[in-house]
């Protein structure tokens, strides 16, 4: 049997291959968004096994390995890593047109040169090969970030968080710029079950009391600047549905006052709460010249019984369907109009939103910044070749894709960096395709320019990344 993840894989023509191996291939990488912490960076341990690597905190494994019929104990259980290692072995056949049998492979070559396709039968050996590497090279976060030349890394951080690690790498200095991402979903929750909680231990971080609506927002700024002094150029924020409800200040006041009180609210309050926090927010974000970044369609949690028992992110979300664009562009808009609208991104993950997303985004663009208001990359659910691709074309179709800031990974895993080889090489196929048939000029220059920008300057221009 041929090897499968080859030099050339993904890369249909020779225009795509010459992008590839010529340009893409050893730009470094601008991760701006993931979900990697910070503590693990500061530590550098080494990876001890194949599991430890890849199974701890991936949902994207246990979800297909659910599919698969294996046994929870097998996936989130107190068996053996090695069990479970066998337990994804024994998955991976199945996933043919699952970009997780892409990226697994492709993990396997680059990080440990191990080649064998993954299975129940070669299982065995694989793991002996990863066993016998990993005590060899002591393969540890920082080495990973080496290997795949990550110039900066965008981790995702509650307004809560001491920020103490993000701290201490940066007075390190460990040749990766690692910044932190506001990420206040916990404060715009206004109906969440944690909100009481989580507010009172924002006051605890601000060494302030919050009694009051006013006092809210002054301990939300305070983090807001604190963030900017470790680095911050980015916000995060999670919508499952977007809202926009106009209302006044004095209105939710009383919200957020009847919240504390303990009272149920009503949606209309809910809505009202967190139209004009976010409204409150987008303005600080303009001031300080952050990327908003705003992730739109996950219906998160949905099987109870499981929550119950793992807490969420643990491979039971979905794709929520409702009418994203009336509310979204009423929020733009707000922002817009008194000129404080910051540079955004929009990330749709029903695939149906794509095009509506890209061309909400054409409304608001401005002479300050190319490509200020993004169509974001393929995300979660979409980030395979057809997903990435379509991204691509709608992007094109409806806006400039000259402008794109590219791939992330979105990931606690960090051999998901692997995610931008597989971004790049697609990327490079879709340009040579389109040359190929015509519908584009063999403009190598030009060509090559595109490349630069999408994979690597663009997203260094859009964040405000310097040169290490």
């Amino acid at each position: 049997m041929g090897k499968f993840i080859t030099e050339d894989f993904l890369l249909s023509n020779e225009t795509a291959k010459e992008l590839y191996h010529g340009v893409a291939k050893d730009l470094p990488i601008v991760d701006y968004h993931n979900h990697i912490v910070a503590e693990e960076l500061l530590s550098d341990k080494p990876f001890d096994n194949l599991t430890e690597l890849w199974l701890e905190t991936d949902h994207y494994k246990w979800r297909a390995m659910r599919a698969n019929g294996i046994e929870e104990s097998l996936i989130t259980g107190e068996v053996s890593e090695y069990d479970k290692f066998l337990a994804w072995a024994k998955t991976i056949p199945n996933m043919f047109g699952n970009p997780l049998y892409h990226w697994t492979h492709q993990e396997l070559k680059n990080y440990l040169g191990i080649e064998e396709l993954l299975n129940e039968q070669t299982a065995p050996s694989i793991w002996k090969q990863a066993q016998e590497n990993l005590a060899e090279t002591r393969l540890s976060p920082r080495k990973i970030m080496k290997m795949d030349k990550i110039e900066f890394l965008g981790t995702t951080d509650d307004p809560t968080d001491d920020l103490k690690s993000h701290q201490a790498l940066q007075e390190e200095d460990i040749g990766v710029l690692v910044a932190p991402t506001f990420r206040p979903d916990n404060g715009l929750e206004i109906g969440g079950n944690h909100f009481v909680d989580w507010v009172n231990k924002l006051a605890q971080v601000t060494d302030q009391s919050i009694q009051s609506y006013d006092e809210l927002l002054m301990a939300l700024d305070n983090r807001i600047d604190y963030f900017s002094k470790h680095g911050c150029r980015s916000s995060d924020h999670s919508l499952s549905q977007v809202f926009f409800k106009m209302t006044t200040k004095t209105e939710v006041e009383s919200i957020f006052d009847k919240r504390l009180r303990g009272e149920k609210l009503t949606t209309e309050e809910i809505a009202q709460y967190k139209t004009y926090t976010l409204l409150t927010l987008g303005e600080k974000y303009a001031e300080q010249n952050w990327v908003m970044q705003l992730h739109i369609g996950a219906r998160r949690n949905n099987n109870t019984r499981m929550y119950e028992k793992l807490g969420p992110d643990s491979g039971f979300d979905s794709i929520e369907d409702y009418h994203v664009i009336n509310y979204l562009g009423h929020l733009l808009d707000a922002l817009e109009e008194k000129q404080n609208l910051p540079k955004t991104i929009l990330y749709g993950l029903n695939p149906k939103d794509q095009y509506t997303l890209a061309t909400m985004a054409g409304n608001f663009q401005s002479d300050d910044f190319p490509g200020k208001i993004q169509l974001g990359a393929a995300w979660w659910f979409n980030d395979h070749i057809e997903g990435i691709e379509t991204q691509m074309k709608v992007l094109a179709q409806t806006g400039l894709l000259r402008h794109f800031v590219g791939m992330l990974t979105d990931s606690r895993s960090f051999l998901s960096f692997s995610r931008h080889e597989y971004f790049r090489r697609i990327l490079c196929n879709f340009l040579g395709a389109s040359v190929e048939d015509g519908t584009i000029p063999n403009d190598r220059q030009l060509l090559e320019a595109y490349v630069r920008d999408i994979c690597y300057k663009n997203a260094k221009r859009y964040f405000n990344i310097n040169d290490i």
